[in-house]
């Protein structure tokens, strides 16, 4: 592939092949900030979704929410989980904290609706497995909401890898940091591991650790893992993470976050002939911003930034729509839980963990 070729119509949507004319409607359950302020606009400005409900705790205070979106039904949560207003949905998003997801996805699974979950997919790996097994069992479309791998920096990048544009990858450096508690106050789920089931890797570590499993298309073997706070509010989950991840390809990839730092992301990827840098790809509005060098030719790339949230939901939506089973589905979710607890079991150890 030349590198002019891997520019050529650099937004397409390469999953987008048939044409589609439906919409998924949507129960979007849990409206914090995140679903308010990215979620929700983005399914009203996508193609093929629409929420159609609302679940949250305080039906009475969504009301402004469901006018500004036109969204007919708010129902609480146990109106949800008890089967009230299954004929007005298709599916659901998962926007509450982490150790709510499994329990709002199989009860989806048994109402026959299509599952979009918030990553992590569960706390451990062992929940995440009764959440793969029961949309499975349902027959219903399981998605992982990794963002990154639909937006279209991330998708031509992989196409670069795997075309050997830059021989083969080496290494990768990944970090993404951000100051938690200048967007959120002392009380937010995020510090309450029972809630959220980690710290900064769970919630900002995830995004380097599954944006590279999906470049390189193949799973660590290994990790290495040190964690570090400062002390409250950080005394009950960790402040910052560094970890390493091996490949079976000899691969390494070195992947720091923090909670409490700059806001900051960046990726690299370093191969035998080249090197691709993408700029800020883990913020939720990527800038399409990236540098590519092939041996002697080095090309720069910016195009118009793409709300990767948007892009997602179209690609939920598209592939329940045309029955595609979605690249980020519950084994992937299922497959970074693992790798998280092998991360923690070494940060607690000193040890290197291996990974089956």
């Amino acid at each position: 592939m030349a590198l002019e070729d891997a520019f050529a119509n650099f937004m397409r949507r390469d999953w987008e092949r048939e044409s589609v004319t439906e919409t998924v409607r949507l129960a979007v359950i849990g409206i914090g900030g995140f679903a308010r302020q990215r979620a929700l606009p983005a399914i009203a400005e996508g193609s093929y979704c629409e929420t159609t409900v609302l679940v949250t705790s305080s039906p009475d205070r969504a009301t402004d929410v469901a006018e500004t979106y036109d969204i007919p039904h708010v129902i609480d949560y146990d109106e949800f989980l008890a089967g009230e207003q299954t004929d007005a949905y298709d599916g659901i998003y998962i926007a509450t904290p982490n150790a709510y997801h499994g329990q709002y996805a199989t009860a989806a699974a048994e109402f026959g609706k299509h599952v979009l979950c918030e990553k992590p997919l569960e706390i451990t790996a062992e929940r995440a497995r009764g959440v793969v097994d029961a949309c499975a069992d349902a027959g219903v479309t399981l998605m992982t909401a990794y963002r990154l791998q639909t937006e279209p920096t991330v998708r031509r990048t992989r196409e670069l890898v795997r075309e050997g544009v830059i021989g083969d990858v080496v290494q990768v450096h990944g970090g993404f940091s951000h100051p938690l508690l200048e967007h959120a106050s002392l009380d937010t789920w995020r510090l309450d591991p029972d809630l959220a089931g980690g710290g900064t890797l769970v919630d900002l570590g995830i995004y380097p650790l599954n944006t590279t499993r999906f470049l390189l298309g193949c799973e660590p073997t290994g990790v290495y893992a040190t964690t570090h706070s400062s002390g409250e509010p950080f005394d009950a989950v960790e402040e910052q993470i560094a970890f390493q991840l091996e490949f079976e390809t000899g691969a390494t990839a070195s992947c720091t976050a923090s909670l409490d730092a700059h806001a900051r992301s960046a990726l690299e990827l370093v191969g035998t002939q080249g090197m691709i840098d993408i700029e800020s790809p883990f913020g939720g509005v990527v800038p399409q911003e990236m540098v590519v060098e092939s041996k002697d030719v080095r090309m720069e790339y910016t195009g118009p930034p793409v709300d990767e949230v948007c892009e997602e939901f179209d690609y939920f939506g598209y592939c329940v729509l045309t029955g595609t089973d979605p690249e980020p589905d519950g084994e992937d979710g299922l497959a970074d839980l693992q790798a998280i607890e092998a991360a923690y079991e070494s940060a607690e150890t000193g040890c290197r963990v291996a990974l089956e």
